[in-house]
């Protein structure tokens, strides 16, 4: 099964959420005779307002536009005949209105819902529009704004390269680490992975586990010792076998507890006493499932540790997929992998279009 049909399939409660919430909208508003696709309800008595004024311009893209409906044919037969075509609405105020709130209970923000919706009227305003051609703008849209962030983890000529991985509990660090670890050894990487979550033995636990189907070694300390000291003598190991990377796992901090924080702030001051270019690379793991919290919870990491990258886990289990885009939008911070399940091949990296269109329900 590909990585987007899987993707697809599991991201059910995203996609469902917002592909039944775009078919209620065009089915809601659908007028009983199609009209020119040109002009909107009510064409011959008024014009058109403009779109809204207050987002940015899109950039000059080529979008496909919609396809017009044939005009349905006079009379009762006409009219049954055409019940069995898409319903249509004009894209106006009052659908732009539904559509940001449509998106904003995805957890795309306002701001980010808004730019998209006017992006999406831009040249379009009072054209007639299907369900599939809301859905294939939107889907543009999405992947427009996600197109500049999809990158993949950057792989440095020096050695050792270390990747710190930071985020709150619960977010899927310790997986996240056992999944690229495996997944660099695969490609001949030598790598070398430090269990720095030293306040959990289950996490250094399932790394040991993970290290174990991977082949790659795991470097413990004992429960309780200091995580900074660790990573020191970690890169140590690291650079004396030659090791490609070097990935950190961390113990999960909530974003408000400031003593944890400037623990972390510390490993990263030690780290530099032996790199003063480490970390290479810091990825912050985020769960889709804490929706616009992970705004707050980029803020604050990106202050204490540098946020290069981020990882979003869990897509498969929340209705509010659209936090991704808020993300990107208001961050630009690269997005190098997202994840939908427990198996190793569950964490995939970024592909916008693919992930554009499995939140909306796009034809892919």
């Amino acid at each position: 099964m590909s990585f987007f049909k899987k993707l697809k399939d599991r991201m059910f409660k995203s996609s469902s959420k917002l592909d039944e919430g775009l078919d209620a909208i065009i089915e809601d508003g659908a007028v009983d005779s199609p009209q020119d696709p040109d002009r909107g309800p009510e064409a011959d008595d008024r014009r058109p307002s403009p779109a809204p004024q207050d987002a940015a311009k899109p950039d000059p893209i080529a979008v496909p536009e919609p396809q017009a409906t044939p005009d349905a044919k006079p009379g009762l037969v006409g009219r049954l005949m055409g019940r069995s075509a898409a319903p249509r609405r004009a894209l106006d105020d009052d659908m732009l209105e539904e559509l940001e709130e449509l998106l904003i209970t995805a957890d795309m923000g306002v701001e980010t819902a808004m730019r998209v919706t006017a992006n999406m009227a831009e040249g379009r305003f009072g054209r007639m529009m299907t369900a599939a051609d809301i859905k294939g703008l939107l889907s543009h849209e999405i992947a427009r704004i996600m197109e500049p962030v999809a990158r993949p983890l950057p792989i440095y000529p020096k050695t050792p390269q270390v990747v710190l991985v930071v985020g709150v509990n619960g977010s899927g660090k310790t997986t996240t680490i056992g999944k690229l670890a495996s997944q660099f050894k695969a490609a001949g990487k030598s790598v070398v992975i430090a269990a720095g979550d030293t306040f959990r033995a289950a996490a250094v636990e399932q790394l040991q586990i993970w290290g174990d189907r991977a082949g790659v070694p795991v470097l413990t300390a004992p429960e309780g010792s200091d995580p900074a000291a660790l990573a020191f003598d970690a890169m140590t190991k690291a650079e004396n076998e030659g090791a490609d990377l070097l990935m950190i796992d961390t113990a999960g901090r909530l974003q408000n507890r400031a003593d944890l924080m400037e623990e972390l702030a510390k490993i990263v001051r030690v780290i530099r006493k032996k790199d003063p270019d480490a970390p290479h690379n810091t990825l912050l793991v985020l769960d889709a499932t804490t929706g616009q919290n992970a705004l707050s919870q980029v803020e604050t990491f990106q202050k204490m540790a540098d946020v290069s990258g981020l990882v979003m886990t869990k897509l498969d289990g929340t209705a509010k997929g659209g936090v991704l885009v808020a993300l990107a939008d208001k961050f630009g911070l690269p997005i190098h992998a997202i994840g939908v399940g427990e198996q190793i091949d569950d964490l995939a990296p970024f592909d916008p279009t693919d992930f554009a269109n499995a939140l909306t329900g796009a034809e892919g």
